[in-house]
């Protein structure tokens, strides 16, 4: 017991070195990842605007309707976007 106690306690100064590098990968990262959360819900707005479109231009008498109905969709899409995009910047700094 006395012997993995020992072996434990030298590798904390490791895993201090580990963690700093940890974060420097992590700081690395959020950059992309903000990138990858931008270019997600900008295809996912387009689809869901271009489906939208086309279902007015095909019955325009329920444009109304269609419009409301897609709206919801597209505020929890930005809303998901804002938050990946507030995440990928708290990890930056």
């Amino acid at each position: 017991m006395k012997k993995i106690q020992k072996i434990i306690i030298s590798l904390i100064p490791l895993s201090a070195l580990c963690a700093e590098e940890a974060m420097a990968v992590g700081k690395l990262g959020a950059p992309f990842g903000a990138g990858l959360v931008v270019i997600g819900a900008g295809i996912g707005i387009g689809m869901l605007a271009s489906a939208a479109a086309n279902a007015t231009s095909r019955q325009p008498e329920a444009a109304n309707e269609i419009r409301s109905v897609a709206y919801l969709p597209l505020f929890l899409l930005e809303g998901v976007a804002i938050i990946g995009l507030v995440v990928c910047l708290l990890a930056t700094f």
